[in-house]
C-alpha cells in the first residue's frame, strides 16, 4: 500500500460506509482491548451509531478513504461525553484505522478534519479515553494537544483481565 498522505481523502461519514466502518469496529473488538465491547455487531446493530452522527453539529463521524479504491481506511469520531445537559459543549473523540492500514498517517490526517469540523461548533472540551497499553493513541492524542488528566484503574475487564483507561482532555 502507498505511504503518500496525498492518497488519502477525508469526508463525512455516510449511510454506504456503515459495513466497512463495522468491520473495522469489529476487528477492535474481537482482537484488542482498544474498545470495551466485548463482543461484535452486525451493520444494523451498529446503524444508530452510525445515525448519530449528523454532518453537521458537535458529534460527527470523518472517514478517510484511499483516493483510488475509495477503500475506507479509519474513521475518527465525535461523540456525547455524557447524557446529562450539562455536559452538552463536551465530546469523547476516538479513532479507528483499518488493521492494515496503521502507520501511515491516516489518524493524524482524521483528527485534523475532524476537529476543522468541530471549530464553530460550541464544543469547549473534547475528551479522549485510552486503554492501556496504547503508546500510538497516546502519541495521537499528545500531538492534538490532549493533556493527560488521570487514569481509572482496572475499570474494564476483557480478555479474562483488567484494563486501565488513561484519560485526556484538549480544550477547544
Amino acid at each position: 500500500m502507498p505511504s503518500e498522505r496525498t492518497e488519502v481523502q477525508v469526508r463525512p461519514g455516510a449511510e454506504g460506509d456503515l459495513v466497512a466502518l463495522t468491520e473495522i469496529y469489529n476487528h477492535y473488538v474481537r482482537e484488542t482491548s482498544i474498545t470495551f465491547d466485548t463482543v461484535a455487531f452486525t451493520p444494523e446493530e451498529r446503524r444508530p451509531w452510525l445515525l448519530s452522527h449528523p454532518e453537521d453539529g458537535p458529534y460527527r463521524l470523518m472517514v478517510a478513504t484511499s483516493a483510488d479504491s475509495q477503500e475506507i481506511l479509519g474513521y475518527a469520531t465525535s461523540s456525547p461525553y455524557r447524557a446529562k445537559p450539562a455536559y452538552a459543549t463536551s465530546v469523547e473523540t476516538t479513532v479507528y484505522v483499518a488493521p492494515d492500514a496503521g502507520r501511515r498517517g491516516i489518524g493524524t490526517l482524521l483528527y485534523t478534519a475532524l476537529f476543522e469540523a468541530l471549530a464553530d461548533e460550541d464544543v469547549h472540551r473534547a475528551y479522549a479515553g485510552v486503554a492501556q497499553p496504547n503508546e500510538a493513541s497516546t502519541r495521537l492524542h499528545e500531538r492534538f494537544g490532549f493533556r493527560y488528566v488521570g487514569t481509572y484503574r482496572e475499570v474494564g475487564r476483557k480478555f479474562g483481565r483488567y484494563w486501565d483507561v488513561a484519560w485526556y482532555e484538549r480544550p477547544l
